[in-house]
């Protein structure tokens, strides 16, 4: 081949390095548009989806805007609970030693009720499985 046919596939070859050049930086900031406008939408469909799916599980009905209120009014009570033991502590009262002020009757019948007493026995005391005689429950044998 001749010096000027090689300047001419030179220049040939150049001239379509170019243009391919153009072309992919052509497709290129096509697809990084693409990508743009893929972001926005996905971000439109999370608002949407949002609207529609989670905005009204979150909303409080009017019957519900006291339900905030309740929970500061429990918080309080139990702040005032700790404060009246820490005071009682203070006072040298333990936690287990009756409040004089208050005078409870849990569990205790009044007198004038009859009492009756009843032990059940089993039929036999010997355990079912074969081990040996039964024990009472709460009993303790030395």
């Amino acid at each position: 081949m001749s010096i000027a046919a090689l300047c001419d596939e030179n220049e040939r070859l150049k001239a379509l390095l170019e243009r391919t050049q153009a072309a992919l930086s052509e497709h290129q900031e096509a697809l990084a548009a693409s990508e743009e406008a893929r972001r926005r939408l996905e971000i439109i469909l999370g608002a949407l989806r949002r609207d529609r799916f989670g905005a009204k599980s979150e909303k409080l009905r009017p019957d519900q805007y006291h339900l905030p209120l309740e929970d500061v009014e429990i918080a309080q009570g139990m702040l005032d609970a700790a404060q009246e033991r820490a005071e009682a502590v203070i006072q040298g009262r333990s936690r287990n030693a009756p409040d004089h002020n208050s005078h409870r009757n849990r569990g205790c019948l009044p007198a004038h009720l009859p009492r009756v007493k009843r032990i059940i026995e089993p039929a036999s005391t010997l355990c079912p499985c074969g081990c040996g005689a039964m024990t009472k429950i709460g009993e303790d044998v030395s």
